[in-house]
């Protein structure tokens, strides 16, 4: 008793460690025998100040009142962990001690309860947000996965849900405040989990934020914290318009009014960041996009335009300033090279969703003001501004950009800048030339006035990037006719001359890429003439060259590629004419295309393997389509094209872009499915995800050529396997296949019943069949291919005929 007052007071007067006794207990320590029982003791006497009694259970093992007494001071210390061990020796030592029995279920207990309250989600929130926000935190790992569990947490409902009501908008906004980029992505990252799909959460997000924040976000120079941001706020549009009409209806907490007033705020923002000086490039970039995704009506059938008709009187002007940004004039907007396309496709979907002749002269007279008032009263810089407006206009709505070509004084501007001194201004010209002969009509008023001039600058130019334009202008004049063999514009000879030239360019490297893919818009043109695509397809260094450009930054490059690939493979759809009506054109003078002698049939050369590496998005997905359709016209060519990597190329085509893209992507899976072994040509999971698109090929507004090879395709896959047989049954293509039994043309009726007697093997099938007799009643004549050829079931009649 008195070592045990002596030592607290000491340890409380003087705050000495817990290993201070021994300087006033030198003799007892010394004694070898008494050394356990001593720390044992001070074990005791220091219980309540959390002391370890570990040199007493390294002097003896098996000593239970030290281990016990160690438990208790690490249970306090909160080491739960270690405390159980001990307990568990404890027990181990002494199995009857009832005390250690009741402490070890007593500790258990707590442990769970502790460990159900760390591993619940509001434990788990508050700790990444400690780790993330703390200053103190020098570990970059620990705070990467503490970001990372708080993006997947996010993900989830109940997770979401957990952060919104923890106060989790704030410290996210915290975390954007600091100013660092990862910081700043895991907190964009959150609150795109948070805003999936809750149309009340998000408008509580965007109230608590501010879409003016956001709109800063979004352009700053870090391109992947300006991408998340974007990817952020177009998930906030999606959950503004739809999320009330979508599948999370059952997941709101709150009645949420009209948002289109937030709505119509977000997009001002928008606008306003396209001419912020400020504003990074690509932040610029992606406010376009996001304009392109959020404010055109997705379906024509949609009455209401108003939020178009809303952008075009507050923002017209201010998109234009993009499209008409000359690189490297003094006061210009910083912009990358798809900025005045991103420009020129947002005026174009904005011009297409007008409905009425109204409406349309109200974005001509405002783009007709924007060009008037660079180009009067200014000097050269506004006349460029003006040029490259006109330029960007004639690549969106060329309705608009042709009326505007047609002001007093700009085509004379044009033409008088192309034989400038000055590179950038002839660039400019030069581009505006080009672009303004892709319309027939203005092709023939400029081989009249601008032939003569671009082969000047062609011939005399000491500039590739002069020279290289020019001829791309020279390339468009010299196929104003298409396909037509009778209409050329040139001598004999000049195109395959341009071509060859074109290739020359195309396949010099120490060009840079931005202006070898005008080599590629000249091929474009000039591959319509047979002879020009048959010296191209045998010139292996040139296409390489091309497939190769596409791997740049630059990917306005890509639809030049594809479109050069439909001429090359003559994918472009032909109808042949009325025999009838030539007779008539003929006897009224008319004229009449004549096609080129030399034009041969699909699928004449293979470059499956190049184009199905790249993966097409948008307007370039219809004409890759075209092309793989084209590729595996040939039964011969099929296999090389699934070698080629082909097959998994189609997939993702049948399933995105337009309508006609996938039904060309679905028809060339459908050839690939009916002469290949389909375990082989899609393996593994792949095999069913060919199912939705060939299943579209049986629809009524389909083509009979495409009913019938979906019908083929669908037979070989109901062949295989049970599990293939459910997945075309969940698509419901039973009833259709079963319609088409009874169709008129023999070859798809015969289609039909074979790939409905490979479905018969299913019992859900037979089953769901109205009026099916059982395989073994006695008036069933019954094929190991067919269930069931009596007359009472409604779907068996042609396959008994």
């Amino acid at each position: 008793a008195g070592v045990r007052a002596v030592l607290q007071l000491r340890h409380a007067e003087d705050d000495l460690p817990l290993d201070a006794d021994k300087f006033f207990l030198p003799s007892l320590l010394e004694a070898e025998p008494e050394r356990a029982v001593l720390h044992r003791n001070r074990a005791a006497c220091y219980l309540k100040l959390l002391p370890h009694s570990s040199a007493a259970i390294e002097a003896d093992g098996r000593d239970v009142k030290a281990l016990f007494r160690r438990s208790q001071a690490l249970q306090k210390l909160g080491r739960l962990d270690q405390a159980v061990s001990d307990l568990q020796r404890c027990v181990s030592l002494e199995p009857k001690n009832k005390a250690f029995q009741e402490a070890l279920r007593a500790l258990g207990s707590s442990m769970h309860e502790k460990m159900k309250t760390m591993s619940c989600t509001d434990s788990k929130v508050e700790q990444m947000f400690q780790i993330l926000l703390d200053p103190q935190e020098k570990d970059v790992d620990k705070k990467q996965k503490a970001a990372q569990n708080l993006i997947v947490l996010a993900r989830e409902e109940a997770g979401a849900e957990k952060i919104f009501q923890s106060d989790g908008v704030r410290l996210l906004t915290q975390l954007l405040d600091t100013a660092k980029a990862d910081l700043m992505l895991a907190a964009l990252r959150t609150l795109v989990g948070l805003c999936s799909g809750h149309r009340s959460r998000s408008m509580a997000i965007l109230t608590e934020l501010g879409s003016s924040r956001l709109s800063a976000v979004l352009g700053v120079e870090h391109e992947q914290v300006s991408l998340a941001a974007c990817n952020l706020l177009h998930v906030m549009f999606d959950s503004l318009k739809e999320g009330m009409q979508k599948d999370f209806r059952g997941k709101e907490d709150a009645v949420v009014l009209d948002s289109s007033k937030e709505q119509k705020v977000l997009i001002k923002d928008l606008l306003e960041l396209l001419s912020l000086e400020g504003a990074s490039a690509h932040g610029r970039d992606n406010a376009l996009n996001l304009l392109i995704k959020v404010v055109p009506r997705k379906s024509p059938k949609d009455i209401n335009n108003s939020m178009s008709l809303w952008v075009i009187d507050q923002g017209l002007k201010k998109i234009l300033e993009v499209g008409s940004t000359v690189c490297g004039a003094p006061g210009s907007l910083p912009v990358t090279e798809n900025s005045r396309m991103s420009a020129s496709v947002l005026l174009s979907k904005l011009y297409d969703d007008l409905k009425c002749d109204a409406e349309r002269e109200n974005f001509h007279h405002l783009c007709e003001d924007y060009v008037r008032s660079w180009f009067e009263g200014q000097e050269l810089a506004g006349k460029l501004r003006a040029i490259q407006t006109v330029s960007c206009l004639l690549q969106g709505p060329s309705e608009a950009g042709n009326r505007v070509l047609e002001l007093e004084g700009i085509m004379d501007s044009i033409l008088s800048l192309c034989a400038s001194v000055h590179e950038a201004h002839q660039l400019v010209a030069v581009e505006a030339l080009i672009h303004a002969a892709d319309k027939a009509k203005r092709a023939s008023f400029i081989t009249a006035n601008g032939v003569s001039l671009l082969k000047e600058i062609y011939k005399h130019s000491e500039r590739d990037s002069i020279r290289i334009r020019a001829l791309v202008g020279l390339c468009k004049l010299g196929s104003a006719g298409g396909t037509d063999f009778s209409m050329k514009q040139f001598a004999e000879g000049s195109t395959m001359k341009l071509a060859k030239q074109c290739r020359k360019w195309l396949c010099n490297e120490t060009i840079d890429a931005g202006t070898r893919r005008w080599a590629v818009e000249g091929l474009a043109y000039l591959t319509f003439d047979a002879d020009v695509k048959e010296e191209f397809v045998e010139d292996k260094a040139a296409m390489q060259a091309m497939f190769q450009l596409t791997k740049s930054e630059d990917r306005s490059v890509l639809y030049a590629v594809a479109s050069t690939l439909v001429n090359c493979t003559n994918s472009y759809d032909h109808e042949e004419p009325d025999p009838q009506m030539l007779e008539l054109a003929k006897y009224a003078k008319q004229h009449i295309p004549e096609q080129h002698p030399k034009v041969r049939g699909h699928g004449w050369w293979l470059v499956s393997g190049a184009v199905g590496t790249h993966s097409p998005t948008g307007k370039c997905c219809c004409p890759v389509c075209r092309v793989f359709l084209a590729l595996v016209a040939e039964a011969e060519d099929r296999g090389s094209v699934v070698a080629q990597g082909g097959g998994k190329a189609l997939i993702p085509l049948s399933l995105e872009g337009t309508e006609v893209g996938q039904t060309k992507a679905a028809q060339a899976l459908a050839k690939i499915t009916i002469t290949s072994n389909p375990e082989m040509a899609f393996p593994g999971e792949r095999i069913y995800e060919v199912v939705r698109p060939l299943v579209s090929l049986l629809h009524l507004q389909r083509s009979g050529l495409e009913n019938f090879e979906g019908l083929m395709a669908l037979t070989n896959l109901a062949g295989i396997s049970e599990r293939l047989r459910q997945k075309i049954l969940k698509e419901r293509a039973v009833p259709m296949i079963e319609g088409y039994m009874f169709e008129e043309h023999e070859l798809i009726r015969l289609a039909a019943t074979e790939c409905m007697c490979n479905m018969a093997m299913s019992k859900e099938v037979r089953a769901s069949r109205p009026g099916a007799c059982s395989p073994s009643a006695p008036h069933c004549t019954v094929s190991p291919r067919l269930a069931c050829r009596c007359r009472s079931c409604s779907w068996t009649r042609a396959a008994t005929a």
